[in-house]
């Protein structure tokens, strides 16, 4: 799916609540599918805010898992590149249909390389969900190419933390409960190694469904993880880490990496062994195979913002912290929609109470009809 449109620009920039000013120029749009076109990540690379969530790699999982298609809008100017939206268009007799940037992503925000362009950007993408009959478009991250009075539908906390020094240099600048407990963890018996096997990520789901079902959520299914092994890791994009003992595994976790930016994208752990601190053993072990390979940030994922533990968690890792936003436009309303959905509720107690199977099961029967 490829093709040219030519947008010029019209009295209808300012649906979007951006006012509209230079009416005198055009935009070229082209509409890229990035399972067969290569220039979408050669585009993405070139700014310094691509992250793996823009990549290909994440396009090819979300469509091989969910069969979501495609919408990934780059926007030019005498061939000089404006602004890159990936969108992905969820469609559900029971959720409806909708464009969101990006689903299953802790953030994605449109990458504007051109100032003063964003008004041109969003009138399109609001044309475009007019045409595809979207209830609405999702923007995660972003807060700098909206107006100012677009209020976010739903928050989060998002901790990163720079790779540039030498390993025991940045160790230094950890909290001193997080050093203490990387310490403890290797003078334990715990064993710790970064794989690349699909053994690997069969060991980390099996950790995965039970901590799931402890958050009474239900996993994802097993094919997500099978086609981020398949995509992601096999590519040299990604990577598990697992901490244990030759007869069980405590701790893993996945990270996900394109250039030099790097994702904690999920962990796991079995809480009968917290004692031992698995999960920090995992945590360290990870950031000095990402600065064997060069990378320069690695992002903790987004945090809820009523889960002060897990924050705290993610702050003594000598992070940056700030603040994740989801944005939603309503295309009947025309309007930024605050409204956002409430991830608690009774069913959490049933997801806790179900057996692992049918957790499951609910999982590949529900997530294709989420976000």
């Amino acid at each position: 799916m490829k093709s040219h449109v030519e947008f010029i620009e019209t009295k209808d920039l300012g649906e979007f609540g951006m006012n509209n000013r230079h009416l005198a120029s055009s935009i070229d749009l082209r509409i890229l599918n990035p399972l067969h076109d290569a220039d979408w990540d050669r585009l993405v690379v070139s700014h310094p805010d691509g992250n793996f969530f823009h990549s290909a790699v994440w396009a090819k999982v979300l469509v091989q898992t969910y069969g979501h298609k495609p919408f990934y809008l780059a926007f030019f100017r005498q061939c000089q590149p404006v602004a890159l939206v990936p969108i992905m268009e969820i469609k559900s007799p029971f959720t409806g249909r909708r464009g969101i940037c990006l689903p299953f992503s802790d953030f994605c925000c449109p990458l504007i390389f051109a100032e003063g362009e964003s008004g041109k950007v969003l009138s399109r993408m609001s044309e475009l969900a007019r045409e595809r009959n979207w209830r609405y478009v999702e923007i995660r991250g972003g807060r700098g190419m909206l107006p100012a009075s677009a209020p976010s539908a739903r928050q989060f906390y998002g901790h990163k933390v720079r790779l540039s020094e030498e390993s025991e240099e940045l160790l230094l600048r950890f909290a001193s409960p997080v050093r203490r407990a990387i310490r403890k963890a290797q003078k334990s018996d715990l064993n710790v190694q970064v794989s690349t096997t699909r053994e690997a990520v069969l060991q980390f789901y099996r950790l995965h469904v039970r901590t799931r079902r402890r958050h009474g959520i239900p996993p994802q299914p097993w094919s997500f993880f099978l086609n981020i092994y398949r995509e992601a890791i096999k590519g040299g994009h990604g990577f598990v880490v697992l901490a244990g003992s030759s007869a069980k595994f405590i701790a893993a976790a996945v990270f996900l990496q394109f250039g030099k930016n790097a994702v904690y994208k999920f962990g796991a752990s079995d809480t009968s062994y917290q004692e031992f601190r698995g999960n920090n053993l995992v945590m360290w072990e990870a950031i000095r195979f990402l600065m064997q390979r060069g990378c320069q940030l690695l992002h903790f994922g987004r945090t809820d913002i009523e889960n002060e533990g897990l924050r705290r968690f993610k702050m003594g890792w000598g992070t940056e912290e700030e603040l994740i936003e989801y944005f939603k436009f309503d295309i009947e309303e025309k309007a930024w929609d605050s409204s956002g959905r409430d991830g608690s509720g009774f069913h959490n107690k049933i997801f806790r109470r179900l057996p692992l199977v049918l957790n499951r099961f609910a999982g590949s029967v529900i997530y294709p009809h989420l976000d």
